[in-house]
């Protein structure tokens, strides 16, 4: 059985299922590590057009999508799913999405993930169906579905078993708080750049506090804003400082 089962409640199935076979995602599906179904709110319609939005009440531009096709397909994704699920509507309005907020949804066995489109859901359906709204950045894009699917694989390489290094995970950027330190491969010399003598020698302690130093000044460099919120040991301190007096 898988660790966790993903459902998308999606206008364009083909879009999600296609994406999510290739990579990290498809060899976990294949795997039985993860689960992905989609559903088509056009499958819940009850007149002959399948007709799945409306005009806005009170005017304006583009079309609102209705709140009885997406329940009912909601619906049907917790009767054949797990007991325990969650309900998320990927949308602009949305938290944001970080490392830390999909880390503490992988215990969540089922989650279910609504794709929005046109201009809009009704807003009864936010609140009566959904649980949260998620946000992959202060932008719009065209649909959810790109923003599910990027939920999707972000989550999934939090997994046991998925990626061939159970530390790659707590490695990547914002694994810890902070930015991801460079990386180097053959060859050692490359259009006058040379790999970090560091990296060379063998030392694995010393190719750790390098790591780290990195780390911590590329996030001083990149995302000020990410140490702001990190609590610094005596020793990362240490290390910034360190950047900060080298690079100058």
């Amino acid at each position: 059985m898988a660790l966790m089962r993903f459902d998308v409640v999606t206008l364009f199935p083909a879009m999600v299922v296609d994406a999510a076979s290739y990579g990290v995602t498809g060899r976990a599906i294949e795997r039985d590590i993860v689960s992905l179904s989609v559903w088509n709110p056009r499958d819940y319609t009850h007149d002959k057009h399948k007709t799945v939005d409306d005009r806005p009440y009170g005017g304006g531009p583009g079309m609102v999508m209705k709140y009885q096709p997406l329940h009912d397909a909601v619906n049907h994704a917790k009767q054949v799913g797990a007991e325990a699920s969650r309900v998320i509507c990927l949308s602009p309005q949305g938290q944001p999405v970080t490392q830390s907020l999909l880390a503490d949804y992988t215990n969540v066995p089922q989650l279910i993930l609504v794709a929005g489109r046109y201009e809009g859901i009704d807003e009864r359906f936010l609140q009566l169906d959904c649980d949260d709204e998620w946000s992959i950045g202060d932008y719009v894009i065209s649909g959810g579905e790109l923003a599910a699917l990027t939920v999707i694989d972000a989550m999934t390489r939090l997994l046991p078993g998925v990626l061939g290094d159970e530390e790659s995970a707590q490695q990547d950027s914002h694994g810890d708080g902070l930015l991801d330190c460079p990386h180097f491969t053959r060859p050692e010399q490359l259009l006058g750049y040379s790999v970090p003598d560091v990296l060379l020698s063998g030392n694995h302690a010393d190719i750790k506090r390098w790591r780290m130093k990195q780390a911590l000044g590329k996030t001083w460099q990149k995302r000020p804003d990410l140490l702001q919120k990190k609590q610094l040991s005596a020793e990362q301190e240490r290390l910034l400082k360190e950047f900060i007096v080298e690079l100058i």
